[in-house]
């Protein structure tokens, strides 16, 4: 995987053990271990959290004509209550999943994870984050499915409008068949936690040679009560002109869909390549968590 332009500012029950841990860049992670500064979970405890994440097959988007259109116009969309608030607690509870293994009172199967990231030892900001291991939870497997065909139009769009030779097949799972050939097969989904003077430093989710270009970050967290500061930012760097900042808004629950690396743009003499990137400001109190759906594979 490739974490570019550092800059300050299926079943749950299923899923298998993994112990190397690596970072961002594939190579092992000297050290990275879960924490064991968790309570201990019973299997009920596990049990309850997979009763709530078996629940969803499918994602269904009240008026997306309009919510696409402003992705297409803007580059981004807030989604309002993607997942419901049972969903956002339980997905953040998986965090603790492996320390409650190492007790042996985790569910039964395994770890949900491939991979944990201590983000200060490699200069990413401050916070750490974990990438699931196939097979993803159901809900994380859905949000990647059904938002893949809604995206593909838009991806292809912006790709011809840039030039760029790259097409986007209409399913997800053609998609994964062509970044798993390219050498791609790592899972990328990925659960992130923050807590007080924490933060993430701008940067571009790049994972190998086949990008999808819309990516998808979902706030498990409730600002100004299970934390305060932590705003999405996201920056764009236009040709010939200083960087504009974005602070997106989220709730509980929201999802905001983003460019991940590029989107076109049109102005006076034709389209241009606007870059982008994105990052979490140092979050002030509390414990922030949230889901990052990428819809590539990682190398």
């Amino acid at each position: 995987m490739w974490r570019n332009g550092a800059a300050p500012i299926t079943s749950f029950t299923a899923c298998r053990t993994r112990s190397l841990v690596t970072n961002r860049r594939g190579r092992a992670a000297p050290g990275a271990r879960g924490s064991t500064d968790c309570p201990v979970r019973s299997s009920e405890h596990w049990l309850a959290i997979a009763s709530k994440l078996a629940v969803m097959s499918s994602v269904s988007i009240p008026d997306w004509p309009r919510l696409s259109e402003e992705l297409n116009r803007d580059g981004r969309v807030v989604v309002k209550n993607l997942i419901s608030p049972e969903q956002c607690d339980a997905l953040a509870a998986l965090y603790t999943q492996e320390e409650g293994l190492a007790r042996g009172t985790g569910p039964a199967g395994g770890t949900c994870f491939r991979s944990r990231v201590i983000m200060a030892r490699h200069g990413y900001g401050r916070g750490e984050y974990k990438y699931f291991a196939y097979p993803l939870p159901d809900v994380v497997a859905a949000l990647r499915a059904t938002l893949y065909p809604k995206l593909a139009p838009i991806a292809n769009r912006w790709s011809e409008q840039l030039r760029i030779p790259l097409r986007f097949p209409d399913r997800h799972e053609e998609f994964l068949e062509r970044c798993h050939a390219a050498g791609q097969t790592r899972p990328t989904p990925l659960l992130l936690r923050y807590t007080a003077g924490d933060y993430n430093c701008l940067h571009q989710d790049l994972y190998g040679e086949n990008v999808f270009p819309v990516q998808l970050t979902v706030l498990l967290s409730q600002p100004g009560q299970d934390f305060t500061g932590g705003e999405f930012v996201l920056t764009e760097q236009r040709p010939r002109m200083q960087s504009r900042a974005h602070v997106v808004p989220l709730a509980k629950s929201d999802a905001v869909l983003f460019a991940v690396r590029h989107r076109p743009v049109q102005g006076t003499r034709g389209t241009y390549r606007v870059m982008l990137r994105h990052g979490v400001s140092e979050v002030r109190s509390g414990h922030r968590h949230t889901l990052g759906i990428i819809f590539h594979d990682a190398t």
